[in-house]
């Protein structure tokens, strides 16, 4: 079935020296920008991570430290890619828990203004997993009655994961062909930072997901356990994570003197 877009939307995949989001860099990005008017374009490009490549990772993509060697750095190219992204929606493969929120960590490395609060961001493993349970290569297999060859290059998966979004709106009716209903649909939860340390109540306040102040209120930590919040700050999370709670203690601050 053909998507129903009103925004160029892009179809990417990352390579990465490994799955630690505050840690690990990217490797390779692929992505398959389809066009309201059916254009669609492909672009894929190699970057160096600027640290060594872990042979496990190299194990699954095939990339070596030699193949990225003379390859420009993130913070090099971070501006082009913004720029070639920019206005448009996101999709890919678990790219909820980890294409999306490396990306914009990489972006906020290099210092590059990269917003996805507006974005739809479509992740095709939510609608498979909640229909079927499967990875990937079953997915596309399932869906568009193929084998995938060259699993793991990150322009086959991209070119892959389209493909399954369009067999998965002709396969179910009541899936609807609309991207904001997708992207909410395929959202796992109600993060306010992408890593999903932080999140929202039932009241749409922002509450603390993990240590020891797990289920309390941000606001509350923040008045009775300042030191918390600087434990995070110097602590190994993602800058996205640190950005997300400076501007929350910015708001607990003009909350607390009235403005």
């Amino acid at each position: 079935m053909k998507l129903n877009i009103k925004n160029p939307i892009v179809f990417f995949d990352l390579e990465s020296t490994g799955l630690n989001v505050a840690t690990d860099r990217i490797i390779e990005i692929s992505y398959l920008k389809v066009w309201p008017n059916g254009k669609e374009e492909v672009k894929t490009r190699r970057i160096n991570p600027e640290m060594p490549i872990p042979a496990s990772s190299i194990a699954v993509h095939g990339i070596t430290d030699a193949d990225v060697a003379e390859c420009p750095t993130f913070k090099e190219v971070a501006k082009t890619i913004a720029s070639e992204l920019k206005g448009c929606d996101l999709a890919g493969y678990n790219s909820s828990r980890f294409d999306i929120p490396l990306l914009v960590e990489e972006m906020l490395r290099a210092g590059v203004e990269f917003d996805v609060s507006r974005r739809k961001m479509i992740d095709v493993q939510a609608i498979f997993h909640k229909m079927e349970q499967r990875t990937l290569s079953a997915a596309y297999r399932f869906y568009c009655d193929k084998d995938l060859e060259n699993a793991h290059s990150a322009e086959a998966d991209a070119q892959a994961t389209y493909e399954v979004l369009q067999s998965q709106l002709d396969r179910y009716p009541s899936l609807p062909n609309d991207m904001g209903a997708l992207a909410e649909f395929t959202s796992y939860n109600n993060n306010i930072d992408l890593a999903g340390r932080i999140i929202k109540d039932e009241q749409g306040r922002a509450v603390f997901n993990f240590g020891k102040h797990k289920g309390k209120l941000v606001f509350d930590v923040f008045a009775t356990d300042f030191g918390f919040y600087d434990w995070v700050q110097k602590g190994e999370f993602t800058l996205n994570t640190k950005k997300v709670l400076t501007e929350l203690y910015m708001e607990y601050q003009l909350k607390k003197r009235g403005l």
